[in-house]
């Protein structure tokens, strides 16, 4: 019997098994999420294996380790175009993973230098996207036309084109997916959640103002060219961004995983703070006022740019914008850090104090405003009815994701929300580049009568990477 008989053979003893120990069989022979009522919540059958796409600072400090707390979860594979990186997180993984179970079991974690084999790997369930800006639309449109569930760190996205592309991709394919914006969670942070709560049912009375504050990021960056190292894949690195000479402080440290990567401040790879914070405020602010489906109506903004040296990203900078209901929304590193409600009866202020994911993260470090606050304190103990709002409770994001999986629901950053929150964020960037006040039509995702604001919408993407490639390609596919 050839091999291609043996496969038809067993697909048809897979179909015909609906239950018992056929049923089983057919389960353990194949990496597919079961109910886990089916078999029980840690049965074999009801693991779900994971691939990690990028082994850098956030994954190793935050994704992993959050991933790795479940019982029913496995790493199977890592892919990062840097080989060190690739080989210290094989090393990283199955050590974990063997602590985590006793040493009674080893996990011998694939590895790719090429994500998209990872992605192919038939073992792997779901992929978690701990990749730099510029490699979060692309990776994320391939998992889900292979049927992978998504967690993706946010932004969602470089440009707001790709971002929908990617939004309606992942919904066409009805993959799970989550956006890293751990804010909502109550665990840790449970404040968040409860200030939307109280904003949603009225305790401000009608909301007037938002503002947020966000920090700038300095000018500085060697931009003299360097050799290449030897374990990167650079061009692979650079993806659908241009060609540009290989320097340290533009893409990560070769001696240290924790350090603050230097891509984060240039504007090939992502729009600075605007995006690297403003995707959790602004997506708090669209939370509580109800807006996390639509955006902005208009945008107006300034900001100071680096003129000399690499890192070109936005230092400080002002932005309002208009949202429905006459609501501003004022964003500026002038505020302290945090979200805050304003309202005709009084305000609210939240943020996460002190504590950031990694330690380089904005007010980690030195004195910080209280986490949560108000006008009034009494407003924080508000009982929230049983007939008024109650938000999504999700435990913690990598968890609600992962029950999300199991159960077959939306997470609570699912992929549109995930990518308003996005767009905005690049709405109020825009506006900041042109100096000028934008009008932003939600529905049709595009600048009213403003070509040159349009023109930022997308970016040129260098061939074979990028969203558009992703998209031809799988058309070409589909029509043959």
């Amino acid at each position: 019997m050839d091999k291609q008989q043996k496969q038809l053979n067993r697909r048809a003893f897979i179909k015909q098994a609906a239950e018992g120990a056929a049923l089983i069989a057919a389960a353990s022979a194949f990496p597919t999420i079961v109910p886990a009522s089916v078999f029980g919540k840690n049965a074999p059958s009801n693991r779900i294996q994971i691939g990690q796409i990028g082994f850098g600072r956030i994954a190793k400090s935050h994704d992993l380790p959050e991933i790795l707390k479940h019982d029913y979860v496995r790493v199977v594979a890592v892919a990062d175009v840097d080989s060190n990186r690739l080989a210290a997180g094989k090393h990283w993984l199955e050590q974990q993973q063997a602590e985590k179970n006793g040493g009674t079991s080893h996990v011998d974690v694939k590895t790719y230098g090429d994500y998209r084999d990872l992605i192919r790997d038939k073992a792997v369930d779901a992929v978690v996207i701990s990749t730099p800006d510029h490699w979060h639309a692309q990776p994320a449109m391939e998992a889900a036309i292979a049927g992978k569930h998504i967690y993706m760190q946010k932004p969602t996205s470089l440009t707001i084109k790709e971002g929908r592309m990617m939004a309606d991709v992942v919904s066409n394919r009805g993959v799970i997916f989550q956006l890293g914006s751990q804010q909502r969670s109550v665990n840790p942070w449970p404040q968040f959640k409860r200030a939307c709560e109280l904003v949603r049912n009225g305790r401000i009375g009608t909301v007037k103002r938002v503002v947020i504050g966000l920090p700038g990021d300095p000018a500085g960056g060697n931009p003299i060219e360097m050799p290449v190292p030897k374990n990167l894949d650079y061009d692979r690195w650079l993806g659908s961004t241009p060609y540009v000479p290989y320097t340290l402080d533009r893409v990560h440290s070769q001696t240290d995983i924790y350090e603050r990567p230097g891509w984060l401040r240039c504007e090939q790879f992502g729009a600075g703070m605007i995006t690297g914070w403003g995707s959790h405020h602004i997506d708090i602010a669209h939370w509580g006022l109800d807006t996390e489906l639509t955006g902005p109506l208009e945008a107006e903004g300034r900001a100071s740019f680096p003129t000399s040296g690499l890192w070109n990203v936005h230092g400080d900078f002002e932005v309002e914008m208009l949202y429905p209901g006459n609501v501003v929304m004022q964003i500026s590193g002038a505020h302290p850090n945090g979200v805050r409600f304003e309202g005709t009866e009084g305000w609210i202020f939240v943020s996460r104090g002190n504590v950031g994911v990694t330690a380089t993260d904005p007010g980690a470090d030195g004195a910080e405003n209280e986490a949560f606050k108000a006008s009034d304190s009494n407003l924080l103990k508000s009982v929230i009815g049983e007939n008024e709002v109650r938000l999504y409770e999700s435990p913690e994001q990598h968890t609600n994701w992962l029950e999300c999986i199991r159960e077959d629901r939306q997470p609570i950053s699912h992929v549109e929300i995930a990518h308003r929150s996005g767009s905005a964020c690049l709405i109020a960037h825009a506006a900041m580049t042109l100096g000028r006040r934008l009008h932003w039509d939600a529905s049709r995702e595009i600048f009213t009568d403003d070509d040159e604001a349009n023109k930022l919408l997308s970016r040129p993407q260098r061939f074979p990477y990028g969203t558009a490639y992703v998209t031809e390609k799988n058309d070409k596919q589909n029509n043959k």
